[in-house]
């Protein structure tokens, strides 16, 4: 067969297919557009999912006639002053929407200059256009599509349902009102609930934009981005550690303006929660990278989806760092999520109404029994709290008793550590949960996972600056374990030195410890040489233990933390807070769970009926 020239209206359509997959693909070409003559307000109305009609209205700077005719030509586009492919500082730059959604459409397009007393419309029709006429308008354009792949059955019959095209548009321009929270963008039509995002300016613009389309919480529960390495400056807000999702889909990248899918961004926001986050949680984030446009690629996706930078390490390297100054700033932090899960778990008491004649008379009333008094740590009164002033005292007083002032929990112990932002602790709670007060409100924290944090920094911090110290033991422990562990400790035990563990073979089936990290003091230490032992046999022998050292520094402040149902003191409890608030990263233990909950003063009267 010989090679023949295409017809114009079949080249059109293969671009079509390139650029135009589903009705967002439309709206996004056609609001980046109106981005780019400088509207300050865009509405977009659709029908049938944006199969039936696509409606985009703006306020810019509008066509003259020859700009109006140009613009439905293929290759033909106003945003590339110097044919330079490396300088692209508009969005939509190929010069191929219009001509290639003419081809699978009907489509019409209007538009008037500031400086003309009317406007003027074309119609595109099976890639056919018609001469202009007036149009009665207000400055700007309005461009209509109907019957998307009308005359292409093959490519309507894959499309969705209506609702789920509807959604995909949505998802798009929330995409593009958070790139640019200086536009105004209304989103309506018979097939949706109408969105409206008004324009937002000044200090803090970014955030209030994010608060409008995320919501409230995201804005309340993330830490601001502003940060310059490299020549790359990251913007936006991260969510913190203990606020996230089950998937990706609230994380959100820009870079110059553009909303991207990118591995590099993508993969740099795993590594900067990987201390932070459990495995199957995704953090809510909104990135926004300014970089020169000579150092990024956006030619790589026909849709400008897709990019690829010049320097990816510079860039990973920025985002990583803007993230971990940014969590590390936020100290010891927690989302409020965590307290609203907590509030909905209360429920009231359902007490049955007893009729008039069935009111017991006063002297004949007996109190029944009290259904904490037995467990008297938690009472903070009883005779086996050794936190309470009355130590030693019976625990079955009566209700009365508690306005005694021998009753009286302590109060007054420490009343200047109420003003600390973890306050004071007041007593501990099934020998794992600390009670604490500070002037807002109460707070129960979890005493291992807040001191699995802690010891978790302190060995970061010690392997930064050399090898952990390690304490002699005074007799070795010897650990049995199966040959083969033997045989991975042995081996990785000139790395494990580093961490202040050093061991020796004892025989076929058996380890000696003969010096642990000093941060650990008197823990588990069996059970530590068995987890990384555990851990050795799951990296496979052929990954560095140097590779896995985040783990392995994980797997040590698990064991040398304050466990689960171990008594503390007053003075542990308030010493273990203290550190809570001069450590970063404390709001959450190196899993991703809370290590606290702060309950307000406000919620706590609201979970009793009481309004102030």
């Amino acid at each position: 067969m010989p090679i023949r020239q295409l017809p114009e209206d079949l080249i059109n359509r293969i671009a079509a297919g390139e650029v135009v997959e589903r009705p967002a693909s439309v709206i996004k070409e056609l609001v980046e557009n109106a981005i780019d003559a400088d509207a300050s307000r865009i509405v977009v109305t659709t029908a049938g999912g944006g199969k039936t009609l696509m409606r985009i209205e703006d306020d810019g700077h509008g066509m003259d006639q020859a700009d109006l005719l140009l613009s439905v030509e293929r290759h033909a586009t106003s945003k590339l002053s110097a044919d330079d492919l490396d300088d692209i500082r508009t969005l939509g730059f190929r010069g191929e929407a219009l001509a290639s959604i003419g081809s699978v459409a009907e489509r019409s397009v209007s538009s008037r200059p500031a400086n003309a007393e009317s406007g003027l419309r074309i119609e595109v029709r099976g890639g056919v256009r018609t001469a202009p006429v007036p149009q009665a308008m207000n400055r700007g354009s309005v461009v209509e599509v109907r019957n998307l792949f009308g005359n292409v059955p093959a490519r309507l019959k894959f499309l969705k349902t209506d609702r789920a095209e509807a959604g995909a548009i949505t998802d798009v321009m929330k995409r593009l009102a958070m790139a640019n929270p200086g536009v105004h963008f209304v989103l309506n039509g018979s097939d949706r609930s109408p969105a409206n995002w008004p324009a937002v300016s000044g200090t803090g613009a970014l955030e209030a934009r994010l608060a409008q389309v995320i919501g409230d919480d995201f804005a309340q529960n993330a830490v601001r981005l502003a940060t310059s390495r490299h020549g790359v400056v990251v913007a936006g807000l991260a969510g913190l550690p203990t606020y996230t999702r089950a998937n990706s889909l609230s994380q959100f990248y820009f870079v110059n303006g553009r909303s991207v899918r990118d591995k590099v961004l993508v993969g740099a926001i795993r590594a900067a929660y990987a201390d932070y986050t459990f495995r199957d949680r995704f953090p809510v984030v909104a990135l926004y990278i300014a970089i020169d446009p000579a150092e990024v690629d956006v030619n790589v996706h026909p849709a400008k989806a897709e990019l690829r930078f010049r320097d990816a390490g510079a860039v990973r390297s920025a985002v990583i760092r803007a993230i971990g100054e940014a969590l590390t700033a936020a100290g010891f932090k927690a989302s409020t999520s965590v307290a609203d899960d907590i509030l909905g778990a209360f429920t009231a008491p359902q007490y049955e109404t007893a009729p008039a004649s069935a009111v017991p008379h006063r002297q004949d009333f007996t109190r029944p029994a009290m259904p904490f008094a037995s467990y008297d740590r938690a009472s903070g009164y009883g005779s086996a709290n050794p936190f309470s002033p009355q130590y030693g005292a019976s625990a079955q007083q009566g209700i009365e008793g508690l306005n005694e002032p021998s009753a009286r929990v302590e109060s007054e112990a420490a009343p200047a550590l109420v003003e600390f932002p973890l306050g004071t602790a007041r007593a501990q709670m099934f020998d794992n949960f600390i009670i604490a007060q500070n002037s807002e409100g109460l707070l129960l924290v979890d005493q291992h996972a807040a001191h699995e944090r802690l010891v978790y920094e302190r060995f970061k911090a010690q392997l930064a600056s050399g090898p952990v110290p390690s304490q002699a033991q005074l007799i070795p422990l010897v650990i049995e374990l199966p040959e083969e562990d033997c045989a991975r400790l042995e081996d990785a035990a000139p790395d494990l030195e580093r961490y202040g563990l050093y061991l020796e073979r004892f025989g076929p089936r058996a380890i000696a410890v003969r010096e642990t990290p000093a941060l650990l003091g008197n823990s588990d230490i069996e059970g530590l040489v068995r987890d990384v032992a555990d851990g050795l046999a799951e990296w496979d022998n052929s990954t560095a233990v140097a590779d896995r050292m985040d783990e392995i520094i994980a797997r040590m402040a698990c064991h040398g933390s304050v466990r689960s149902g171990r008594r503390l003191r007053v003075d542990e409890m308030n010493a273990l807070l203290r550190d809570m608030e001069a450590t970063p990263h404390s709001g959450q233990c190196i899993h991703g769970r809370p290590t606290y909950v702060e309950l307000k003063q406000k919620d706590i009267e609201r979970l009793f009926g009481r309004s102030r």
